[in-house]
């Protein structure tokens, strides 16, 4: 968050007089049955069009499909690790943990994070050409 972000401050649901922002606000608690939103969502919050357009794609991407919501959470996890994004990674985190992540899942998605960055590195250092065999 930029510094003129953190200095507005959250916009709570009670000082949402922006119509839209409440109606934004009113579908994330309907939609994850919780009393009120998380910091990340009130302080958008300040840019309603940002506010609605995110909202809408994480709700979109996170929904059931292919993958069941514990791999999507840790693959979130895995990614805002990756970012260095602390609010991601304890929001995600327990989300994760909330859909049956175990300690033993979390460090093996931490292992798996730190190995592929690790030889991510590398292969992008050495400047090593993909394998005819994984071009297909």
């Amino acid at each position: 968050m930029s510094a003129l972000g953190s200095a507005l401050g959250p916009i709570e649901y009670a000082e949402a007089k922006n119509p839209a922002v409440r109606a934004v606000f009113d579908d994330i608690k309907r939609t994850r049955k919780v009393d009120d939103v998380n910091n990340f969502w009130k302080y958008l919050a300040h840019d309603p069009v940002t506010l609605k357009r995110t909202w809408e794609s994480v709700k979109e991407v996170m929904a059931p499909g292919a993958l069941d919501a514990l791999t999507k959470e840790m693959i979130y996890l895995a990614v805002s690790v990756t970012n260095g994004c602390g609010y991601c990674i304890a929001s995600h985190s327990a989300a994760a943990r909330k859909a049956g992540m175990t300690e033993d899942m979390f460090g093996e998605v931490m292992a798996v994070v730190g190995m592929a960055n690790e030889t991510n590195r590398l292969a992008n250092g050495y400047r090593v050409p993909i394998d005819a065999a994984f071009e297909r």
